[in-house]
């Protein structure tokens, strides 16, 4: 594994099934940690749109092809979010490598996920924290009618089944934070600003940014 790159910045990653909620929470976190003082910039994954495109079409076929590009395309996008962290406080990101881990990897042999992880430590940073969007996949699909991804829907429930099972397999580990993601959004602020603010850095003292990169 490389040394980690020093930085002043925290790097929370969002994560949770389609439809769970990560970027209406995104943007109200930021508003909330900027409101408290602290300097912050989003992210958004995947940050190429062509590389997300590919990854998403080879995912359905063969889910190491379609792992491999996303984590090109987080490999790529590195230079940009280190440089945020040096940047600024606290660094939020609309998914991380674990999505990667969690989509793709649900598909997959242990071995291959395995092999998966690891390239992603070489390939990124590691999330400082995961805030992790609880929610049952029938809700999650009633959320985001129209998006199918080329499945019908009991294939698609099956799925995000799949994909969410592994997301709680993963927050085991240890450093996430699970919320339900039922609740409401200002519920769902209140909450993660109240478990995140104890490990966050000092206030810069600068006037807080926040920044929305583009999809």
């Amino acid at each position: 594994m490389s040394a980690r790159h020093p930085r002043r910045g925290y790097l929370v990653a969002i994560e949770g099934i389609d439809g769970a909620g990560k970027s209406t929470l995104s943007s109200a976190l930021a508003r909330g940690l900027r409101r408290r003082g602290w300097s912050v910039t989003r992210r958004h994954e995947p940050a190429d749109p062509t590389l997300g495109a590919l990854a998403q079409r080879a995912s359905l076929a063969d889910p190491w092809t379609g792992g491999i590009y996303f984590t090109v395309d987080r490999h790529l996008a590195r230079p940009a979010l280190r440089r945020d962290l040096d940047r600024y406080d606290v660094v939020l990101s609309d998914r991380s490598f674990y999505s990667t881990l969690a989509y793709q990897g649900s598909s997959m042999s242990v071995g291959e996920r395995r092999r998966l992880a690891a390239l992603q430590s070489r390939a990124t940073e590691r999330p400082d924290r995961v805030v992790l969007l609880d929610l049952a996949p029938r809700a999650a699909l009633g959320r985001v009618r129209g998006r199918s991804h080329h499945r019908g829907p009991l294939e698609r429930i099956r799925f995000l089944a799949q994909v969410a099972e592994e997301y709680r397999r993963l927050a085991r580990g240890g450093g996430w934070i699970v919320v339900d993601a039922t609740r409401s959004s200002s519920a769902l602020v209140r909450e993660v600003l109240e478990r995140l603010a104890p490990l966050l850095p000092s206030r810069s003292g600068r006037p807080s940014r926040v920044r929305r990169r583009r999809r």
